[in-house]
């Protein structure tokens, strides 16, 4: 299994950004997918994530501003991210996972893991 985030970088506020997730080695339409962050304190934050059947959950910071979504003709995940917030800036990850509630965005139920991409929001 293999998870690579790109599309990370500097944006301004009230900017936007959308970050993609190239997957491989699995069967992209039957896991539960989902994007993460790193908190100021070390946290895994979970942002929002997409079942295998298209069903999206959003941490309630990032409700109405960002959008998950796969594109199944290339196997990627993406987050759109828009009204960035200075507060938005963090390394952000990509995950996946075969079991559990996929609207239950927490770092420890996610089996698999990209390097993460940084995403810098600043005037």
């Amino acid at each position: 299994v293999q998870l690579v985030e790109s599309g990370g970088g500097y944006v301004q506020p009230g900017g936007s950004l959308t970050l993609s997730c190239a997957a491989s080695g699995f069967v992209f339409d039957s896991v539960c997918m989902g994007w993460f962050r790193r908190t100021p304190d070390n946290e895994r934050e979970g942002v929002a994530a997409i079942s295998s059947d298209g069903v999206t959950t959003y941490a309630e910071s990032v409700k109405g501003r960002f959008t998950i979504s796969k594109d199944f003709s290339n196997n990627t995940l993406n987050l759109r991210m828009e009204s960035l917030k200075p507060e938005d800036g963090a390394m952000y990850y990509c995950a996946a996972k075969y079991r559990g509630n996929c609207g239950y965005i927490v770092a420890g139920t996610f089996d698999y893991w990209g390097r993460g991409t940084q995403v810098t929001v600043s005037s």
